[in-house]
């Protein structure tokens, strides 16, 4: 494994345990940071657009410093193992897609755990372009007060419905089946 030892072991204790799923996260990470030139984010200078919501999201969050509450994680539910790792002050991207089937497809998940770890990245990832720009940087919303549960959200969440002001736990969607 090119990450060190001591990352993975920082991933396995933010994670909780070792498993396939963090070291495919660990690895998207190191060829992402290989491939932009990255370093731990302190702010949003390095952003990653996950497609999933699994185990190998807590490694970008330990290695490359993306988070949530920064704004520089955003999860795009396409249920796809691909992260898209953006660096802002190099305008570079890319795109890491795990392969599936692999290499290791058939092995028990300690031997499939084991070569993820140290498998070539492009036998464990297509490397592409992203086909977007970058996210945004994170924006402060005001708060609205829903005129239904009394709560606040962020104004870019509520919505107008019988002439208040709801956030969207309250709203009823409007659908016609399609």
């Amino acid at each position: 494994m090119s990450a060190s030892s001591n990352d993975w072991e920082r991933c396995v204790e933010f994670h909780g345990h070792a498993c396939p799923g963090l070291a495919i996260g660990v690895r998207a990470c190191e060829a992402a940071m290989a491939h932009l030139g990255l370093t731990f984010a302190k702010d949003e200078e390095v952003v990653c657009v996950t497609e999933n919501d699994a185990c190998g999201v807590d490694a970008v969050q330990v290695l490359t410093g993306c988070s949530m509450g920064k704004g520089n994680l955003i999860h795009k539910g396409l249920g796809k193992m691909a992260f898209s790792f953006f660096c802002r002050t190099n305008k570079k991207g890319v795109r890491l897609v795990f392969k599936k089937p692999f290499a290791g497809e058939g092995m028990d998940r300690a031997a499939m755990q084991r070569h993820i770890l140290t498998a070539p990245i492009e036998e464990l990832f297509e490397i592409k372009e992203p086909s977007y720009a970058p996210p945004e940087r994170a924006r402060l919303f005001a708060g609205i007060v829903c005129e239904q549960c009394g709560e606040s959200c962020a104004e870019h969440a509520a919505r107008l419905q019988g002439g208040k002001k709801v956030c969207l736990d309250c709203f009823a969607d409007y659908g016609r089946g399609w």
